[in-house]
């Protein structure tokens, strides 16, 4: 087994580990690492099952228990649960009203939400709604903790040997949601300092659909024929329990993984919607696809196979920060973690009894398996794909570069680690202070793979390298993919909300051990 390292050794060992990133082909620390990751691969000690056995879950979604002050109230309970995930096996998760995912928030754009959630784990919980345009006190700032009911234990937080101090409370706390944006495909996890990855891991996920009257206006596939499509990879214990290597498994106190793992934590089981490569039996029409990959940090390139056949393309209609000017095909979706596509299939184009499968070619073996859809009859349909799809994403246009922020190894206090422009996280001061309304440029340099999140409001990418965007990018993003050793030009502009915000590294284990930034909209 890896020896485990205290806090300050597994910070140290980064250095030296780091240094072996060109060797590994693509820029990730090991030399075994998957092809286009960031990460080191865990094997689970069970059997794996055969893939498309499963049925695809569809997670509840969330009912209002009533209002407060005008908003509709939602009440959410974050406790343990033992579910079977692996066919056979249970899993203690960690979860929003005790499943995996968490139940689908659906709520509408200019109708203001509170959530309150009450923590009964163990261990203090922090709630970030990711892509929400949402008030500093409400986004899930790191160190506002929640503490577990009952709980009157001493959770002071000591970073670096500095003691911070958050907005702690316990037992229950509101979010103010004034679902003031655009009809979107958002989602919500947990973003406790030190310990976002192994809290998301656990199963503290969810996802939360944004809708509009421009949306609802289109036609779009609707009810029975719009999925959420939750991906992300786990690995199992002999025991059927989530294997995830913690320097401290009650995470409770030390932070931080096995230094194997430093450079991020990659699965051998994908699940969709909490369920291993399940299958799903679709009609011949279109469906919308809500897909998150809320992976800690495996990045995907999804393709639909048909057998014999060529892949069936994807009709891009939105992306983080929801509907697209005009749809865009697709042949294939690169998804680093954090990022989210709403795309329409048209299960037409292929005769009744094909099975569809979505793979990810950027796996290999159990990884290359995600979900697959089986055409079981022909059907009416009534849905479309208008060729213009909304008018609000005319591009922003900025200045020159006016902020560069450099991702990468760097000084963690006396230690090595993951730093923006060489500094660890520091809740006390601003890396940046930007005045709202103001259109900046903003420049994202890499060394190895880091999905980029900012906070509070979606951008525009505009280069990479100097050269035009991916296809993919189009659209307002809120996680933009930064390759190893490349440089992504973005256009930021932050509206309302004036506060303290911060953007990081959505590889969780990249953001736990310090690649994370405060700003301040002034």
């Amino acid at each position: 087994m890896t020896p485990r390292l205290s806090r300050r050794g597994f910070l140290g060992v980064l250095g030296g580990a780091v240094a072996v990133a060109g060797l590994a082909g693509c820029g990730a620390v090991g030399l075994d690492t998957p092809a286009g990751q960031t990460g080191e691969m865990l094997t689970s000690a069970v059997p794996l099952p055969a893939p498309y056995r499963v049925p695809l879950p569809i997670p509840a979604v969330a009912r209002p228990t009533g209002t407060l002050g005008g908003a509709d109230l939602y009440e959410i309970t974050q406790r343990t649960a033992d579910v079977e995930i692996i066919p056979g096996l249970r899993t203690t998760i960690w979860g929003y009203d005790g499943t995996f995912p968490g139940p689908t928030f659906e709520t509408w754009s200019g109708r203001p939400v509170v959530v309150r959630h009450t923590n009964r784990l163990p261990v203090p919980t922090v709630v970030h709604l990711h892509g929400g345009h949402t008030p500093s006190d409400s986004d899930g700032w790191p160190l506002d903790l929640v503490l577990p009911v009952g709980d009157t234990s001493n959770w002071a937080h000591v970073h670096n040997g500095v003691p911070m101090v958050g907005n702690t409370i316990a037992g229950t706390r509101e979010h103010h949601y004034p679902m003031s944006q655009r009809a979107a495909t958002l989602w919500y996890h947990d973003h406790r300092m030190d310990f976002t990855a192994p809290n998301v891991y656990r199963g503290l996920a969810g996802m939360h659909l944004v809708r509009d009257d421009v949306e609802d206006a289109l036609g779009l596939p609707a009810g029975d024929h719009e999925l959420p499509l939750f991906v992300c990879d786990r690995a199992f214990a002999a025991d059927g329990s989530f294997d995830y290597p913690s320097l401290d498994r009650t995470l409770r106190t030390v932070p931080g993984v096995e230094d194997r793992y430093m450079s991020g934590v990659l699965g051998d089981v994908v699940l969709v919607n909490g369920a291993p490569w399940p299958v799903h039996e679709v009609d011949g029409t279109r469906y919308r696809l809500r897909i998150v990959n809320g992976s800690n940090a495996r990045r995907y390139s999804f393709a639909l196979r048909v057998p014999g056949g060529p892949d069936l393309p994807f009709t891009q209609v939105g992306s983080d920060g929801g509907l697209l000017a005009a749809p865009v095909r697709q042949t294939a979706l690169d998804a680093a973690p954090g990022e989210r596509f709403d795309v329409v299939v048209d299960f037409a184009a292929v005769p009744v009894g094909t099975e569809v499968t979505m793979v990810n070619t950027l796996g290999t073996g159990s990884t290359a398996d995600v979900v697959r859809f089986h055409v079981v009859r022909a059907a009416r349909d009534d849905s479309r794909v208008p060729a213009r799809l909304a008018d609000d994403v005319a591009p922003l246009v900025p200045g020159p570069v006016v902020r560069e922020f450099a991702f990468g190894r760097g000084a963690v206090g006396d230690t090595r680690g993951w730093t923006i422009n060489g500094h660890a996280f520091d809740p006390n001061s601003s890396l940046a202070d930007i005045p709202l309304g103001q259109v900046e440029t903003w420049r994202f340099r890499s060394d190895v793979h880091h999905p980029v999140h900012v906070h509070l409001d979606p951008f525009q990418v505009l280069a990479r390298d100097g050269k035009p965007p991916r296809p993919t990018d189009v659209g307002w993003k809120d996680t933009v993919d930064v390759l190893p050793a490349e440089i992504v030009d973005v256009a930021v502009r932050f509206t309302d909300l004036a506060g303290r915000y911060v953007f990081h590294c959505h590889n969780l284990e990249h953001e736990d051990m310090a690649m994370m930034a405060t700003i301040r909209t002034v």
